[in-house]
């Protein structure tokens, strides 16, 4: 730590550093015209860079530069299981190979402090309608999870600086707002900002704070992990002036629903955006957390708010020492990081949103930017008449309907909300429709306590809406099981089945396999609409049923009143709920002499956890960039669960094959998600998604939908695996080529893996999205980008090619993709080398993050 601007923090007995004073220094005044995002970034490298080359890093803050790398020190780590237990199976997988090298493997530890929190690993087989539906979920889970579930308990006993919050706890960014993120820390006599990496794309959930957290891969994740700055170059910092208020019966995912639509609208994809103006003051943090958490959905990196009163009282509400919430006043006001400091804050480019524009909105049928108000559900195709068939499901039938994800029940207004709907549509008699499974999954315990203290949780219990677990369920592809009566009548049917999610995320494919499309939502429409049953509905305006007296009701006869639900927030949510759920959860026990071995002792038989094969094979092996042969040819949108999907797994896939073979029962097959530690599973899911377009999968001149390629030079078109398959045999190196927004979607570093393990060596797209692009990086495969107006479609692709990568390997310089057709024609294409920084080139040379770690490692052991 740098000694240079350390001064006492006036009002307290700690340290800080003072970034105006350093900025200033430089060219006076300049740090009052910072954004958020520099300041805090300035004090980073205050703290943290070399001082040979501080000045040179914060002139590209103070001069908006972008032609010179800086380092970013983030504070911490923070992991879900998925992603967190295979970046910790990576590095038991890095101490073995450090051990057959000669090292010392029980010197491979995090270097920052890594927070795992096992959230992804519940499916809702019992829907929020059965008894005891928690115990039960969490009974299946411990029994399909129990290989994960032993290697994180050896992790947490194995490495340093690893602490694990055990399943059944609640989702990380919910944990991470309500308590885990001190907003500022103090430790070593020094008070500095929060700011980690999360290995989810919602990792900024807590931006909502002040805290700069974004989302990474478990590659890059894997980096910060072992002490190494992740290196950037100054983003595109744009200001967001929200202004109005929202219009009565308006909810926080009104408001994000339709943020994001106009944000992607803005193309503000890999920005950092800071909140602020009349409307951002009047949210409240509940509300702020909905829109930051969003962040991937309209594609940018940070979604920052400042440090102000709500802040402070979201803090003291959530349970924070009084001593840690002035803490974070003094700071923030010396700092410069409150509220009022950041009116002279000067932004390169600034969008204008008026939240009084908001109307009650859904969003879908597949993306959760295409926004559709509740009032043109009719209009647009959605909704409509529909012949009621007694016995029979109809058309459009809500399959799921779940408030689920810490989009939203981080929100207590949006809980609330839902809560009296429900109350209100038992009074009047309405009831949820037989073939809806109903699930209620908060993303905290604290949920389940201000709903029973405001009597609510029996209402929706009541409805169907009972808890099925404290986690990532539903969004996340995590549904479960139909009951076997209703999958039938969907298949026989071939029923164009729905889901209705309070989620952040409706891909097609994703929330169900039959499930064929869904639709984003607040918490109490996601009620009504397990009311209503069909998305062939007018929300507005249709009977949702009778009551007791013979009259209609309507959505807007059970709709609850702002003022109610502020009165019920205001009288039910209290600090000492937050307490009784977290200060026993974050006492972690002092581990004793126990002896364990610093090599996990592999289960050879697990299809859960496997040893990594990143020194072996083709992997161990040079990258040609040379007769490469595409693997698949893409359109636009290709998203990380086209490229690896997460849902259940099927009898009739290459991975439930597999698992069959393994001997493994098919109701425990589980998720893709789970089985991501073991590569043999894992590799199987790569492009298994029944909804991807190929363009290569001809079959008597159409494109067939599904997990599918063609086989060349043979023409044959089969499975995606066979495939991958042959070619491995062949030891064949493959090239994909997409479209725009190629790797859109969840942080998942197994969409890079699955490639890569398959011999894929260079992605040639019209654009990247950046998680993705830096989990490429992180596993050797070359990230090329077409030029503006050359496409595949421009170039005539059609998969029957083989390619070249020439020249030199440099941050953004010009290589060239060279096409020799299947007639010997060949054509050369200038391509945009997507290794942005010096540090990316440094790891795609030596393979990959864990490579180059190794490198690294036995260098130094050996200088040592």
């Amino acid at each position: 730590m740098n000694t240079l601007h350390r001064k006492p923090l006036p009002g307290t007995k700690l340290d800080y550093f003072d970034a105006r004073a350093a900025v200033d220094a430089i060219l006076p005044g300049a740090y009052a015209k910072l954004p958020y995002t520099s300041r805090v970034h300035a004090e980073n490298l205050v703290r943290r860079c070399d001082p040979a080359t501080l000045t040179a890093s914060l002139k590209q803050l103070i001069e908006r530069k972008r032609d010179l790398d800086f380092p970013w020190f983030p504070a911490r780590v923070v992991c879900h299981d998925i992603l967190g237990q295979t970046a910790l199976v990576d590095l038991a997988g890095l101490r073995d190979a450090i051990a057959d090298m000669g090292g010392d493997p029980a010197k491979v530890n995090p270097v920052v402090p890594v927070q795992l929190i096992v959230d992804h690993s519940l499916a809702v087989e019992h829907g929020g309608f059965e008894k005891d539906a928690f115990a039960k979920n969490r009974a299946v889970e411990d029994r399909r999870n129990e290989d994960r579930f032993h290697f994180i308990d050896w992790t947490k006993k194995a490495f340093k600086n690893v602490e694990v919050i055990p399943p059944g706890n609640g989702i990380m960014h919910q944990i991470n707002l309500e308590r885990m993120s001190p907003v500022i820390f103090a430790a070593d006599g020094v008070a500095y900002p929060d700011t980690l990496v999360g290995t989810d794309s919602h990792t900024p959930h807590v931006d909502a704070l002040g805290v700069i957290a974004i989302g990474v891969g478990g590659l890059e994740a894997e980096n910060v992990m072992l002490g190494r700055a992740s290196w950037m170059r100054l983003p595109d910092i744009i200001g967001v002036e929200l202004s109005g208020k929202p219009q009565p019966g308006i909810t926080a995912t009104d408001v994000v629903l339709a943020l994001t639509e106009f944000l992607r609208k803005e193309k503000v994809v890999g920005a950092y955006l800071e909140f602020y103006g009349e409307g951002a003051s009047a949210l409240t943090l509940g509300d702020r957390a909905t829109i930051s958490n969003m962040a991937p959905e309209y594609g940018a990196t940070a979604a920052m708010f400042f440090i102000d009163d709500n802040t402070l009282d979201y803090l003291r509400l959530t349970g924070r020492e009084d001593a840690q919430v002035k803490l974070v006043e003094i700071y923030a006001k010396e700092a410069g990081l409150w509220a009022d400091s950041l009116k002279t804050a000067e932004y390169e480019r600034v969008l204008t949103f008026n939240l009084s524009s908001v109307v009650r909105n859904m969003a879908g049928p597949s993306n959760p930017h295409k926004r559709l108000p509740t009032s043109d559900l009719a209009a647009r195709g959605i909704a409509g008449k529909w012949e009621e068939i007694p016995g029979q499901m109809p058309d459009g039938a809500v399959i799921i309907a779940a408030i689920t994800s810490c989009t939203n029940t981080s929100n207590p207004r949006n809980v609330i909300a839902a809560g009296l709907l429900a109350r209100n549509a038992n009074a009047r008699g309405l009831t949820r429709k037989p073939w809806v499974k109903s699930s209620l999954a908060p993303g905290s315990k604290t949920v389940q306590l201000y709903l029973e203290e405001a009597k609510l949780l029996a209402e929706l219990e009541q409805l169907g809406f009972g808890i099925v677990a404290f986690a990532c369920t539903t969004c996340n592809g995590m549904s479960g099981a139909l009951d076997p009566a209703i999958q039938k009548e969907v298949i026989d049917r071939d029923l164009y089945a729905t889901a209705v999610l309070s989620g952040n995320r409706n891909f097609d494919g994703r929330i169900h396999p039959y499930a064929k499309q869904a639709f984003l939502a607040s918490p109490p429409l996601v009620v009504a609409y397990a009311i209503a049953g069909t998305v062939r509905f007018d929300i507005e305006k249709d009977v949702l049923g009778i009551d007791q007296n013979g009259k209609p009701v309507t959505l807007k006869d059970i709709w609850p009143s702002d003022e109610e639900i502020d009165a019920i927030v205001a009288s039910s949510v209290k600090p000492e709920q937050f307490r009784q759920v977290y200060d026993p959860m974050f006492t972690f026990k002092v581990l004793g002499d126990e002896k364990i071995s610093p090599l996990y002792d592999w289960r050879p038989q697990s299809t859960y956890i496997r040893r990594p094969p990143y020194w072996e094979g083709a992997l161990a092996g040079e990258r040609t960039l040379k007769g490469l042969r595409p693997l698949a040819v893409l359109p636009d949108n290709i998203t990380t669960d086209h490229l690896s999907p997460s849902n259940a797994i099927m009898l009739n896939s290459a991975a439930g094959e597999y698992l069959h073979k393994m001997g493994l029962p098919e109701e425990d097959f589980n998720s893709y998600a789970t089985h991501r530690g073991d590569h043999l599973t894992a590799q199987r899911a790569t492009f298994a998604n029944p909804q991807l377009v190929n363009e290569m999968a001809v079959v008597d001149g159409e494109v067939k939908k599904g997990s599918l390629t063609r086989i060349e030079p043979e023409g044959k078109v089969t499975r995606m695996w066979e495939a991958i398959e042959t070619y491995m045999e062949r030891k064949q190196p493959l090239i994909i080529i997409a479209g725009a927004d190629y790797g859109q979607g969840s942080s998942r570093d197994w969409a890079a893996k699955g490639v890569r393990l398959a011999g894929v060596e260079v992605i040639a797209a019209e654009g990247f999205e950046r998680i993705h692009r830096t989990n490429l990086i992180g596993m050797g495969v070359l990230p090329l980008e077409f030029k503006p107006g050359v496409n595949r479609l421009t170039l005539g692709i059609d998969g029957t090619e083989t390619f070249d990568v020439t020249g030199e390997r440099k941050p953004r310089t010009t290589l060239t993709l060279v096409i020799t057709r299947k007639n010997g024609e060949r054509v050369e294409v200038p391509m945009t080398c997507r290794l942005d920084t010096a540090e990316e080139v440094s790891i795609y040379e030596a393979g990959g993050v864990l490579q180059r770690f190794a490198q690294d490692f036995l260098e130094s052991s050996k200088a040592a």
